[in-house]
């Protein structure tokens, strides 16, 4: 199992909690469930954005600093007297070794959100760029000699609203590829959760955590525990892969080339499944079919603006 625990789920154990904890990407999807578990905890937080203005959502009391990671230099405010931080990734490679520099420089310690790549299963081992960043950005971090905790989350469980939610809130017909494609969905509030923590607690460092949700569906699988979930009817039609790719637009076709890769691949493996959210956090992992019913209304409702 691609996992190392090195310390307890239990109370935060921050040498320096008096420093805020930087977190990059504050307004994506996970950084600012971060943020917001962090500040709900009382403890300071550093919310590093490329763009002031789309901040103003963020939990009153966080420091608000601008930065981006194409231009390391821009860091070093950030950076200054912060205690860890959590790395994730939103850039072209080019400036990743730049930035690391600085992170060894000035940074505690550093929780970094990758991926599975390391994972020995079919899903997982397709060669990728997403994947070949996330390993070069993870070897420039031990060659640099900093103190990192990795998590690693598979599929997330919040990718059905970007791949479904259209075709729900249409016909409910689901055209997709490799319909018996297995994965096991994480839900996004506990791959957070888990940051969180590791943020908090040096006893982390070293942590290399794959995470996944409780059980292995196929993608027909999934469409049907939303049907279930919303009360209503819902078609999957299998498309061929070439069918697929050509009602994509072009910019999106090499993302979509590296799920028809992994997608393929998995076919008749039940999916990789790991322990490592319960014994974290200590309650058992979401189920996909709790993430739909908490989302039920993201479902049908148009969709907000997007987040940085």
């Amino acid at each position: 199992m691609q996992q190392t625990e090195t310390g307890s789920a239990g109370a935060a154990t921050s040498t320096a909690e008096d420093r805020p904890i930087l977190v990059t990407g504050a307004t994506g999807r996970i950084g600012r469930a971060v943020v917001d578990l962090l500040s709900q905890a009382g403890v300071p937080v550093r919310a590093l954005v490329r763009h002031a203005e789309t901040a103003t959502a963020l939990p009153a009391g966080v420091e608000i600093v601008t930065g981006d990671l194409t231009v390391p230099d821009s860091l070093d405010a950030a950076l200054h007297g912060a205690g860890p931080v959590l790395l994730v990734w939103t850039a072209p490679p080019e400036t990743a070794a730049a930035v690391v520099d600085r992170l060894a420089a000035r940074a505690q310690r550093v929780v970094y959100l990758s991926a599975p790549h390391r994972t020995p299963h079919p899903f997982f081992q397709q060669p990728n760029p997403m994947a070949a960043l996330h390993a070069e950005i993870e070897r420039l971090i031990a060659a640099a000699g900093l103190d990192s905790t990795i998590v690693r989350p598979g599929m997330f469980a919040s990718n059905a609203l970007l791949w479904w939610a259209d075709a729900i809130r249409g016909d409910g017909m689901i055209r997709w590829p490799y319909g018996e494609a297995a994965s096991a969905p994480v839900d996004d509030r506990d791959v957070a959760a888990i940051i969180a923590q590791t943020l908090r607690d040096d006893r982390h460092i070293g942590g290399d955590y794959v995470l996944t949700g409780p059980e292995s569906l196929t993608q027909a699988e999934q469409v049907g525990i939303i049907a279930d979930a919303l009360g209503r009817r819902l078609t999957f039609e299998q498309l061929s892969p070439e069918q697929f790719r050509q009602a994509t637009p072009p910019a999106a076709r090499p993302a979509v080339d590296m799920l028809l890769a992994a997608w393929n691949a998995a076919v008749g493996s039940p999916a990789y499944l790991t322990p490592t959210v319960s014994e974290l956090l200590r309650t058992p992992a979401r189920t996909f079919h709790r993430w739909v019913t908490d989302h039920a209304a993201s479902f049908t409702e148009p969709p907000t603006g997007p987040r940085e």
